[in-house]
């Protein structure tokens, strides 16, 4: 009985309940919005001094610096293989479907949108110049270069010193955990207000006026996140990962939800630890990084979008066009924040890559939203796939 009143199923049965009160009670679930607020800003809360505390644990807790090179490589490197691998799952799925019927269902423009982002600005974004502003803001890129750099600074100081910083760390770390525990078990309730509010605000039937986009949005997310995923887990962490998938659904639920990265790190490390066998150090690297710099979902939807606005537009993308967006929507997922609908701003570049009218973006904002909770459920799958492959390979020696 207590397991058929799980958080988890009761989070599937707000998920379900969120749809029905929103489409038959619409103005109720507007009046929800408050709460499914309320539920973000406490994951949100403690999003920032968990992200500080277990990347500085994870990271003082390793045997060496070199021991820091070499989960930090491997993690990057599997990060960098899946991303590219999920834009180019996009391409594919995008060239099949035809979109010569599609035309264009808005006449918005997105000035809103056209912010200037270049990767001069990237790479930029990642130097903090007040640590103390970049905590305050919530600048989760500042904040990881910040603590690896201090982390790695306190391998260096004599044990007595670093014994005493480490255990008061370690000590606020287990604090911040017990907190996301407290949250997370009102997840059933925020997930309703967030579910029931967004389909009354969009409307369910948004879905049906770009069908053909969305469709070929969520079978790309759906082959990366089965297929693609499934079988790097399988052949390089030596799971399954269907089984794997049941243990760690609580945190791939909370990202479908909350459509944010980072909101969810705190079921993410606690899942991984706690029910998928992670060590505390792997999880506390790997799922930080990944909230920040892994987005599959977001590159594979970008590449998706750049098509299907060409095709609106009447325009035939060659074969290097396709490339560039390749090349662009990689790197340009790594620069969107784990927060919901980031990757609007992001795809500005992309399209500008290869020529694309901005204003194309306007067309699918109506879908957005409901797309945006189906990629973040890719990318936190894809980074607890990672933590569990990373963790294998890091404790195997």
């Amino acid at each position: 009985m207590k397991k058929i009143f799980s958080v988890e199923n009761l989070t599937v049965l707000g998920i379900i309940l969120g749809i029905l009160v929103g489409v038959y009670f619409k103005d109720f679930s507007l009046n929800l919005k408050i709460i499914g607020d309320a539920f973000l800003n406490l994951l949100k809360m403690i999003t920032v001094p968990l992200i500080f505390a277990s990347l500085f644990v994870s990271i003082t807790n390793l045997a060496s610096v070199s021991d820091l090179k070499n989960i930090g490589f491997k993690t990057i490197l599997y990060y960098f293989v899946t991303t590219s691998l999920a834009v180019f799952t996009g391409l594919v799925v995008v060239n099949i479907i035809d979109f010569g019927s599609v035309q264009a269902a808005a006449n918005e423009t997105v000035n809103h949108l056209n912010k200037e982002f270049s990767f001069k600005a990237l790479l930029e974004s990642f130097i903090p110049s007040n640590i103390f502003k970049s905590f305050s803001e919530g600048k989760i890129l500042q904040i990881i270069v910040f603590t690896i750099l201090f982390a790695v600074a306190v391998l260096f100081l004599e044990n007595r010193k670093k014994e005493t910083l480490v255990k008061v760390m370690d000590s606020f770390n287990d604090a911040m955990l017990i907190m996301a525990k407290w949250i997370i078990n009102l997840s059933p309730i925020g997930v309703f207000a967030l579910i029931a509010y967004v389909v009354a605000d969009k409307g369910i039937g948004t879905l049906f006026s770009l069908w053909q986009y969305v469709l070929a949005v969520l079978a790309g997310l759906f082959v990366h996140a089965v297929i693609n995923l499934g079988l790097i887990g399988y052949i390089f962490g030596r799971f399954n990962p269907f089984s794997y998938f049941k243990k760690v659904k609580e945190a791939v639920l909370i990202a479908f939800s909350t459509a944010s990265s980072s909101a969810t790190l705190p079921v993410s490390i606690r899942v991984a630890e706690e029910k998928a066998g992670v060590s505390k150090k792997t999880a506390g690297f790997v799922l930080p990084l990944g909230a920040t710099i892994n987005m599959d979902g977001t590159a594979l939807y970008e590449s998706v979008a750049a098509v299907f606005v060409a095709s609106i537009y009447g325009i035939d993308l060659s074969l290097t066009q396709q490339v560039i967006i390749f090349f662009t929507a990689s790197l340009a997922a790594i620069g969107a924040a784990g927060i919901p609908s980031a990757g609007l701003v992001t795809m500005t570049l992309v399209f500008s890559a290869v020529g694309l009218p901005l204003e194309g973006i306007a067309v699918i904002l109506a879908v957005d939203r409901f797309l945006d909770m189906f990629r973040t459920a890719v990318n936190v799958w894809g980074d607890l796939i990672g933590a569990k492959i990373i963790d294998r390979f890091v404790n195997s020696k």
